[in-house]
């Protein structure tokens, strides 16, 4: 479904992403790991377009999204993105937060997109929140209106960027729990955290990412259980400790 071949990303002078080569099948719920500043979000902002590529090629369902003259408004339509941050416009209510993409991306009508955004507003007990603006909400109300944004567009890839690197536990544990209801959607998902119960609970395959580079990829039991490289035991121990 989605593919990176010899993916380079660099910043000036400074190589961030050397060589990234990965393949994500339809379903998937990939975690990515490793240390602050290893590359995993810069990996995630050229996956949908945020950040373009320094070289090689991101193929998505067999077409290179990767090229300068992609149309990267339409790859974000299914590769949808949950950042650290909410990114709720404070001037819109809930609903009309909610509402504003699929209805200007005429992906369906204003009513209809009431109807679904009440819908999915419900599941997560927030629909009483519909006309309440975000600084009215607590930041794990947000991020879990800011998750129910992304899935208003039908996309069938969801990259979530420590998306509760900004809560308190509490908030963190309502969020978590929301991305974990949506294995049952059957939607291909990557996320980015600092969170190893979660990706343990979560994942199908875990990434392990170090200064660029991938150095590790498995099943939890053997990123967890049976670590390969000494970075990746390294690093379990310090967040472990």
């Amino acid at each position: 479904m989605l593919e990176v071949k010899n993916l380079k990303k660099k910043f000036s002078n400074n190589l961030v992403l050397k060589d990234i080569n990965l393949s994500i099948q339809e379903g998937e719920r990939i975690v990515i790991i490793g240390p602050s500043g290893c590359g995993k979000s810069t990996l995630l902002r050229c996956l949908n377009g945020l950040n373009e590529i320094t070289s090689g090629e991101i193929i998505y369902k067999g077409k290179n999204i990767s090229k300068k003259e992609t149309n990267k408004e339409e790859i974000r339509k299914k590769i949808g993105m949950v950042f650290q941050q909410f990114n709720l416009f404070p001037h819109l209510t809930i609903m009309e937060n909610i509402i504003l993409a699929p209805v200007k991306h005429k992906l369906m009508t204003k009513d209809e997109a009431i109807k679904k955004g009440k819908e999915l507003l419900e599941k997560i007990n927030l629909l009483e929140k519909i006309n309440s603006y975000p600084k009215e909400l607590s930041g794990g109300e947000q991020q879990r209106v800011a998750i129910i944004r992304t899935l208003m567009m039908n996309p069938e890839v969801i990259l979530f960027d420590e998306p509760t690197s900004a809560l308190d536990p509490k908030m963190k544990q309502e969020v978590l729990e929301l991305m974990k209801s949506l294995s049952d959607l059957n939607l291909t998902m990557i996320v980015v955290t600092h969170e190893m119960n979660f990706a343990y609970e979560f994942a199908t395959r875990i990434i392990y990412m170090e200064d660029g580079i991938i150095v590790e990829e498995g099943t939890k039991e053997e990123i967890f259980n049976k670590p390969k490289s000494k970075n990746l035991k390294e690093f379990l121990k310090s967040v472990r400790e």
